[in-house]
């Protein structure tokens, strides 16, 4: 089945096909760097993130740019609020920005160039457009000329003259048309500048874009990525000033994702629902948050909340669930008669099946609320396999269930929910230690070995009929978060969550 991706030029799902086979062009828009990233920018940054790990999953060699925008109004905004030069600030939130990319296992990009190390080939381009005669210099500012290029509106689908009637734009008398945009600003006293043929100024914020996407990917490439905010007047911008600079179609595919709301608002500070990403993972680990925002399809509105994201933490603690009791069953495989084969044959094919529901979900338009749906229903029949044969599994049933939970974490990693750690067994704190000792006489230090002792001496009060005993164990333990489950393999500890 062919990758179907929504391509906002044309509002339709179109079948993929990149410029080169086997190979991807993509660029996603970078952050403006004067702040620590929010979670409605991570929720663009991880979408983008999981389309380029399916495309490299399903064999093409993807190169991904993103740029930083490393000189911007906000930044000099930002530096004079703060008494601080703008390149600190940029340099200060750049580490940040590449800090929480990776605290969210979001992939590095391939190339990620920033705006002040393209200066020069920013001037080379507002030159072609002057030279076209789609721009004009004023006063030091050059424009781009709106109507110079006829296509302008199709991207976003607005009507020229109506977005004339209604520009909401600062008048600015020395314009041919109030639609024309900066393409170069002419040097402001304190601002960050650089020689160009029209004096000393600083780039636009939509020229940056054009320029290093075509600089690092050349056009048209494949896929230009960003949050639906940015249809207009940002990508509009760009696709007219690069389609006029260069006279070639500028981008193949245009993606965008949905905005995200807090609670059912909007996010914003007025509302004092702003959330910073770096205060979420703080509290939820990466794999959490990744599984919330994977519920929802990259181009719907998502609603995220705390609520929202304890639900994730149960849906993941479930899927993790389902691997760590396929690695306890297939370990402890050997001694019974082993389980019907055609019970190992439905088990195999529930995960052929779940690979291809996970398949067919990501070739059309990346829907990763179905892909994870897949996931869950392999998670269901494991658990009912296991429910109804792990007393009597033998070595022949090792191969299916290590295939099983194979596939299970294969295809979260592919959606860069990594369970690691996770699915391991419940790793004992420290303060287990001093509960094995008021409640099994345990007289060592060793946590793991503290809490053998506390599921032995369970054991021994079970086998004793001593209830009270046994269930102070098992209370003690879940007051620390941690759950026993008794298998024919024997009882084991879990963290909570459910299987």
């Amino acid at each position: 089945m062919a990758i179907r991706i929504y391509n906002t030029m044309s509002r339709t799902k179109e079948e993929f096909v990149p410029r080169e086979p086997g190979k991807v062009a993509m660029y996603v828009c970078g952050p403006t760097v004067y702040n620590h990233i929010h979670v409605g920018n991570a929720r663009t940054f991880l979408s983008f993130d999981v389309i380029r790990r399916y495309l490299a999953w399903r064999g093409y060699e993807v190169t991904f740019v993103q740029n930083i925008t490393d000189v911007d109004d906000k930044i000099i905004k930002r530096a004079q609020e703060e008494g601080r030069s703008p390149a600190e600030i940029a340099e200060t939130y750049t580490l940040a920005f590449r800090s929480a990319m990776d605290a969210l296992g979001v992939l590095p990009p391939t190339r990620q160039p920033l705006a002040t190390q393209t200066i020069p080939d920013m001037i080379a381009m507002v030159e072609r457009l002057i030279e076209r005669g789609h721009a004009y210099v004023v006063d030091g500012d050059v424009y781009f000329s709106v109507r110079s290029f006829p296509g302008y509106g199709e991207l976003s689908g607005r009507d020229i003259d109506e977005l004339e009637a209604g520009a909401r734009v600062e008048v600015d008398e020395r314009k041919q048309d109030p639609l024309d945009f900066a393409l170069w600003k002419a040097a402001k006293p304190g601002e960050p500048h650089w020689p160009s043929p029209w004096g000393e100024g600083r780039p636009g914020w939509h020229l940056e874009c054009s320029v290093m996407s075509e600089r690092e990917l050349g056009v048209p490439f494949d896929i230009h990525g960003g949050g639906s905010d940015l249809v207009f007047p940002h990508h509009e911008n760009e696709r007219a000033q690069s389609e006029a600079a260069t006279g070639k179609p500028f981008v193949r595919y245009w993606m965008h994702g949905g905005m995200l709301q807090i609670d059912s608002e909007k996010m914003s500070k007025s509302l004092g629902n702003f959330l910073l990403l770096k205060d979420v993972l703080a509290q939820y680990p990466a794999a959490v948050v990744r599984m919330l925002m994977l519920q929802t399809h990259y181009r719907s509105p998502l609603d995220f909340s705390g609520a929202r994201l304890d639900e994730a933490a149960a849906a993941l603690e479930r899927i993790t669930n389902v691997v760590r009791n396929l690695q306890w069953a297939k370990d402890g495989a050997g001694s019974g008669p082993g389980a019907p084969a055609d019970a190992r044959s439905a088990l195999n094919d529930a995960v052929r099946e779940a690979r291809e529901r996970f398949v067919e979900a990501m070739d059309d338009d990346f829907n990763t609320a179905g892909a994870l749906a897949a996931v869950f229903e392999l998670g269901r029949a494991c658990n009912a396999f296991l429910a109804e044969h792990q007393a009597k599994l033998g070595t022949e049933d090792r191969g299916v269930l290590e295939e099983a939970a194979s596939a299970v974490r294969e295809l979260l990693s592919v959606l860069g929910i990594e369970l690691g750690e996770a699915e391991r067994e419940a790793e004992p704190s420290a303060d287990v230690i001093g509960m094995a000792r008021d409640l099994a006489g345990y007289a060592g230090t060793d946590a793991d070995e503290a809490l053998r002792a506390l599921l032995a001496a369970r054991e021994a009060a079970r086998s004793e009929r001593n209830w009270e005993a046994a269930d102070a164990v098992r209370d003690a333990l879940g007051s620390l978060g941690y759950a026993i489950e008794d298998t024919p393999q024997g009882p084991r500890v879990v963290r909570r969550g459910g299987s």
